[in-house]
């Protein structure tokens, strides 16, 4: 995916994103190579009168690195510096699949990994991205300090011991509170999963869902719109072999890409298509499905070429069934021209000021909709009944609060909004997104 984002070269000024529903020209468009020299970007920003946000690879469905001003990559500020005592100290811009073949050379691997790993760590951090396990916080949370710099191109270092308040904010702060040059990141041993998929029918799903999030350490499903049928995922460590790796990879990308990607196409030509073509990939999809046993940096991504907008909220654990069973009934009352699976999942509560996920263990359902396809009245549909049920929106992805409705979402809001006003009083790291989330 990184291949096919637009990202600027030195002295180029068009970006897009991965989906391509952001488009801006930066003023100044830099990719510094060390601390040094991002310091420097920070300052020369600042003297020019310019704001400044830092770019990581795109993923975001959302504006959130759009500027008129400085936009800064840290693609050159990547790598493992050190491993040491089961904490990996790692420059920011690291690419998620990097990290996950830098760590396992030394023996080591991620608690806990998305299904995409595109993504850089301070983007993947800075928006609370996370994969699913009852009992496995966001990417955040495996964050064991950082080192920012600030709008007077100073680096802070803070920690649970060190700039305590800082750290319980700034680890999902989408860029607002200092830049994130370099992360400690709490790694474990390398380990293998064991990967179980198995077709279930969305009621019985539903209603076995919370005891199989307990039972497994990795349990997600995708429901069909215009079905009633459900594809399992069951992910447990293991100590077998790897087998079917390549098999299952393969399998994946002929169904998921390249199948899937000619079907969205004739969707998006005729929209009426979308139930039926939805009918259709539910009954493609089969009911077994090879156990695959992979190591972990490789068990969790999956490749997604077919392009796709998407909206994601969390909701508290015990609410997410109905709410998908609402979501459902509106699908199915209303005709939603939608042939993208929704996905659910499950995330650990955490303790970080602005996470989805703070004080609570969530249910994370997401919708999607197929690039080029109207969107806005399926999302803001699934948005009322996810907030009916008390969810808060991804970061990274669509949604359309604003301050009023997000502060009361966030028990630790005003504490955030004034440590920000005192990090950054001339809002050097905001940018019109921020300016309305945030109500500055």
């Amino acid at each position: 995916m990184d291949q096919a984002i637009l990202a600027p070269q030195e002295g180029q000024v068009g970006w897009r994103n991965w989906s391509g529903s952001v488009r801006f020209s930066p003023a100044r468009y830099s990719s510094p190579g060390s601390m040094e020299e991002l310091r420097a970007v920070v300052r020369s920003s600042v003297a020019a009168g310019q704001s400044l946000r830092v770019v990581g690879s795109g993923h975001s469905f959302v504006p959130l690195v759009e500027t008129g001003g400085a936009l800064v990559s840290l693609r050159n500020m990547s790598g493992v510096a050190s491993v040491e005592a089961g904490v990996a100290d790692v420059w920011a811009g690291t690419d998620l699949k990097t990290l996950g073949e830098q760590l396992g050379a030394s023996g080591h691997g991620m608690l806990n990994l998305g299904d995409i790993n595109k993504q850089s760590l301070a983007g993947a951090v800075g928006t609370g991205t996370h994969g699913t396990g009852i009992g496995l916080g966001s990417i955040s949370t495996q964050v064991r300090g950082m080192t920012l710099v600030m709008p007077d191109g100073e680096p802070v270092t803070c920690s649970p011991t060190q700039e305590p308040d800082l750290f319980a904010a700034a680890r999902v702060a989408m860029g607002s509170l200092g830049i994130m040059a370099k992360i400690k990141i709490e790694v474990v041993p390398a380990y293998r999963l064991e990967l179980v998929k198995q077709a279930m029918d969305l009621d019985a799903c539903l209603d076995n869902a919370p005891v199989l999030a307990q039972q497994n350490r990795h349990f997600e499903f995708y429901w069909f719109p215009h079905t009633r049928k459900t594809v399992v995922k069951l992910m447990n460590q293991t100590e077998a072999q790897v087998s079917n790796q390549g098999l299952t990879s393969a399998i994946e990308l002929a169904l998921e890409n390249g199948v899937f990607g000619m079907l969205s196409r004739l969707v998006r030509a005729k929209p009426e298509r979308a139930p039926g073509v939805a009918r259709l990939i539910g009954k493609l999809v089969g009911n077994k499905a090879p156990v695959m046993v992979a190591d972990c940096r490789r068990a969790f991504a999956t490749e997604r070429l077919v392009r796709f907008n998407e909206m994601e909220y969390e909701l508290p654990a015990e609410r997410g069934p109905e709410a998908l069973r609402e979501l459902a009934a509106y699908i199915e009352k209303n005709k939603v021209l939608v042939h993208f699976p929704v996905e659910y999942r499950y995330v650990k509560g955490d303790d970080i000021w602005l996470s989805p996920f703070y004080g609570r263990d969530s249910a994370s359902i997401s919708v999607h909709q197929y690039v080029g396809m109207e969107h806005e009245p399926y999302f803001r549909a699934a948005e009322a009944i996810f907030l009916n049920h008390g969810g808060r929106p991804h970061w990274g992805k669509m949604h359309n609060l604003g301050a009023r409705q997000l502060a009361g979402l966030y028990p630790r809001w005003d504490d955030f909004m004034a440590l920000r006003d005192q990090i950054d009083p001339a809002g050097v790291f905001v940018n019109p997104l921020l300016k309305r989330y945030f109500g500055c």
